[in-house]
């Protein structure tokens, strides 16, 4: 087996991504939160597996396809502007003390999109994530040796499916 560097470079065509090349938008948090979004992921799927039982084997047959929850870390401004908008929505979908849902006109739910860039600055792969809403918003740790930094929080959303324009995801 030979180890040949033209070999391993072959197979990339171009130059290899880049994870630091990257946006988020969100519709309902503004077009700043595309600013403050200072890490994400791009979106798995997994599809389930059907056991069935037969003469001591597992048969295995396709299943359904599951979307797993979606993290993003978030950089907090002095006005919280990104974190009372998503408490808020929270609080729309069902509320601290009444434990009641105030849902907004348009619903709870929205979509979002995670872009990938290359160096060049092109868009390579656009991902969008439909029917989404937060579930979780992490602490904010403060602590007195924490200088020269800013807080961030991680918030994790529920989402129905995601598309791509490259991607069968019809």
């Amino acid at each position: 087996m030979a180890f040949n560097i033209a070999d391993f470079q072959s197979n990339f065509l171009g130059d290899g991504a880049r994870p630091n090349l990257f946006e988020v938008q969100v519709t309902r948090l503004g077009q700043d939160f595309s600013f403050v979004c200072k890490a994400a992921q791009l979106p798995g799927s997994t599809i389930g597996v059907v056991e069935v039982p037969y003469f001591g084997r597992a048969i295995k047959y396709a299943g359904n396809r599951t979307f797993q929850e979606w993290t993003v870390t978030i950089l907090n401004d002095e006005n919280f502007e990104t974190r009372n908008t998503l408490e808020l929505i929270m609080a729309d979908i069902n509320s601290h003390e009444g434990n009641l849902a105030t849902l907004l006109q348009d619903g709870y739910s929205f979509n979002a999109d995670v872009i990938q860039y290359g160096k060049t600055g092109d868009e390579l792969k656009r991902y969008t994530f439909n029917g989404m809403f937060p579930t979780d918003i992490s602490p904010i740790d403060l602590d007195w040796g924490s200088n020269d930094t800013i807080e961030e929080y991680q918030v994790t959303f529920a989402y129905q499916y995601w598309t791509s324009p490259t991607s069968a995801a019809t």
